[in-house]
């Protein structure tokens, strides 16, 4: 059995969580909108066509900020066809990922279906086939409450009060060239500048986010963030960045090292935002939207596969089914960001429903958890509060990474992995949220915790997944196949607590102020 030894004191803090790092995203690919969050005609679709069943799962999931229309779909988005009466609007080819888009979903029943799900609206404006104009009056439509050209029109479509979107994204992933109208660092960072002045001048209030780089092993990953941040710095309050774990060489102890890199992805991407702030001389220190995150890598298609299948409104595309072993790696995430929460500010799980998601449905049937989906309500549901530094005394591994996605492909190595990687989170009620992996796919883990400066805790909850085959998946038919089952044998006396982790498991325990 391998040993863990953890220490942390209540005072020492990396940071609290922001409510919106427990975010996801809805994008208008594959059955993601259509036949995922809004099926008119299902048997638990309510008068707007939302899937009632989805949204008791949504709510249960727990996110806190939903991330729309896209995703490479928004390069492509002309906002206008997505509002006004259903029976008008035009139907259009998506480039990103070649499907027809009906547009009987749009802005407006983001909005509705966001207050149905009790979470906040994030919007992203196109900036790769349209500009500042579009999104500027993109902000007007939602925003002002009334009296100018797209105001009134918002209200004579039916919705009077502005829907007071505060966080919007500049675009998406510009750094790529698959991006419809990709651009150069520094021809993203002007429109975006500008773009981010005219919105800021429609409505103060709102929250901007330029985008970063959209992954670790893009070739221009740095030098884009030194442009793209120089040109926004005054304008925005956020840096996003992307990252979707694998298991491409099929070597599970590689893949839960995963999201160590993750780690060294947000540490490099906070250098770079404050290097800029240096050369300005600048007390402002720029945030970060994680906006897209996941693991995903088995369900990819080139675009002559799209070609060959034609145009289908809503395709059974990007359906990821989750392994017992890709919730472990997706827990090691959710751990990273709970772990920076200092500056990782916002924060979205892609996607929310079918297209590579926690929440699968049957179009006109049921509706399911896939495995990731428990570490996520996990995180959400216990992760509010402040995160402590944690002391960590583990054996450890090397490995190395191999990530493909992208233009250019990397391995990476990978040193020093500590088979227990964990967070710690307090609450305001006094108590300790612990969130736990096991990284040993062999031996069960001794982890002895001291936690100072608590006062006496009890054990409210203890919960682990783990499965005896990584393989295992949760579908239709066997729903419950992998779970969270009690976590046996924690034991607790005053702040120092004892407990044994099985192997590659992912562990949550819930202490309470006695």
């Amino acid at each position: 059995m391998r040993k863990a030894n953890v220490l942390m004191d209540r005072d020492f803090a990396i940071g609290h969580t922001d409510p919106r790092l427990f975010g996801a995203f809805v994008e208008h690919l594959g059955r993601c909108v259509y036949g995922g969050i809004y099926e008119p005609g299902h048997p638990t679709a309510d008068k707007s066509g939302f899937r009632g069943d989805v949204l008791a799962l949504v709510r249960e999931l727990g996110p806190t900020i939903i991330r729309y229309p896209g995703g490479n779909f928004v390069s492509g988005y002309n906002w206008e066809d997505g509002v006004g009466p259903v029976d008008r609007r035009p139907a259009r080819l998506d480039l990103a990922w070649f499907s027809t888009e009906p547009n009987k979903f749009g802005t407006n029943e983001f909005i509705d279906w966001c207050k149905a799900a009790e979470v906040e609206p994030m919007m992203a404006v196109n900036l790769g086939t349209r500009g500042g104009d579009a999104a500027r009056n993109l902000v007007e439509y939602c925003n002002h409450p009334g009296g100018s050209a797209w105001s009134d029109l918002r209200r004579a479509h039916g919705w009077e009060k502005p829907h007071n979107v505060r966080f919007w994204c500049l675009g998406n992933e510009m750094d790529g060239p698959w991006q419809m109208e990709h651009k150069s660092a520094d021809a993203y960072g002007t429109i975006a500048r500008e773009a981010a002045k005219m919105m800021r001048w429609v409505d103060p209030t709102i929250e901007l986010a330029a985008c970063g780089s959209s992954g670790r092993n893009m070739p221009t990953f740095g030098q884009w963030e030194d442009a793209v941040i120089e040109h926004t710095f005054d304008h925005a309050e956020y840096i996003s960045l992307h990252t979707y774990l694998n298991n491409y060489k099929q070597d599970a102890a590689s893949f839960l090292a995963s999201s160590d890199l993750m780690d060294n992805f947000i540490d490099e991407v906070v250098a770079l935002a404050d290097a800029v702030a240096a050369k300005r001389r600048s007390s402002k220190r720029m945030m970060l939207s994680f906006d897209e995150w996941n693991v995903w890598y088995r369900t990819r298609r080139n675009r002559a596969d799209r070609v060959k299948e034609g145009w289908p409104v809503a395709p059974s595309i990007l359906e990821e089914i989750y392994t017992m072993e890709d919730a472990l790696a997706f827990g090691g995430a959710c751990i990273s960001l709970l772990n920076h929460a200092d500056r990782v500010r916002t924060a979205c799980l892609a996607q929310l429903v079918n297209a590579i998601a926690p929440i699968m449905t049957e179009t006109g049937g049921s509706a399911w958890r896939q495995t990731i989906f428990f570490p996520f309500a996990h995180m959400s549901r216990l992760g509010r509060g402040k995160v402590l530094r944690t002391q960590v005394e583990s054996d450890t591994y090397d490995s190395s990474y191999f990530d493909p996605r992208g233009i250019q492909e990397f391995t990476f190595p990978v040193s020093n992995v500590a088979y227990l990687k964990i967070a710690a989170v307090a609450g305001e009620a006094g108590g300790l949220s612990l969130f736990m992996l096991n990284r040993d796919l062999k031996q069960e883990m001794e982890v002895s915790l001291e936690a100072r400066s608590f006062g006496r805790l009890i054990v409210s909850e203890a919960l682990e997944l783990c499965h005896d085959d990584l393989q295992a998946t949760n579908t239709r038919d066997a729903a419950g196949r992998v779970k969270p089952e009690p976590l046996q044998g924690v034991a607790i006396d005053g702040t120092r607590m004892r407990a044994t982790l099985k192997p590659a498991s992912w562990n949550v325990v819930h202490l309470s102020a006695q």
